[in-house]
């Protein structure tokens, strides 16, 4: 069995894009809505780590808002000269094909990424790709009632 552990960064998490569509949000342009800024994937295959790992920086195109900066330390400067979602895209998608995508609050990262993949041309959906796993269900099925991000699951 192949998994990708995958997270994404973004320029900002307010009228993120809930699905590709011509107009996002409260009237938000499709190309101005948040874009993704960073993909970090880990490959494990019968559960073991292989140390295949995909990760990239992304020009988004957009200034990244400052809250965002202060969740992840990535600055507009940083990403002026990396390269565009569509120009890593193949890359991508040849990377995780076959795959079960596994995402803590995976709604979010599969809007971003459908979100890019419309905006590079790509005529399929993540979920049309790849199996995708939610580990936040899991983690409020085991942990009810209690924070359940990603630094509180790990601090646990």
């Amino acid at each position: 069995m192949r998994q990708i552990i995958l997270d994404t960064e973004t320029t900002g998490f307010y009228e993120y894009p809930p699905a590709p569509s011509p107009v996002i949000g409260k009237g938000m342009p499709l190309e101005k809505a948040h874009r993704i800024i960073e993909i970090g994937a880990v490959e494990i295959v019968d559960r073991r780590v292989t140390g295949n790992d995909y990760q990239t920086y992304l020009n988004p195109k957009r200034n990244i808002d400052p809250g965002s900066i202060h969740v992840h330390g990535i600055t507009d400067e940083f990403v002026a000269d990396k390269p565009e979602f569509q120009e890593i895209m193949q890359e991508f998608l040849d990377f995780i094909k076959g795959a079960v995508l596994v995402m803590h609050n995976a709604p979010f990262d599969i809007a971003f990424i459908n979100h890019e993949l419309a905006l590079a041309g790509h005529n399929k959906e993540l979920h049309e790709i790849c199996e995708i796993k939610d580990t936040l269900p899991m983690a409020r099925k085991i942990h009810p009632g209690k924070r359940n991000s990603l630094d509180a699951l790990c601090s646990r």
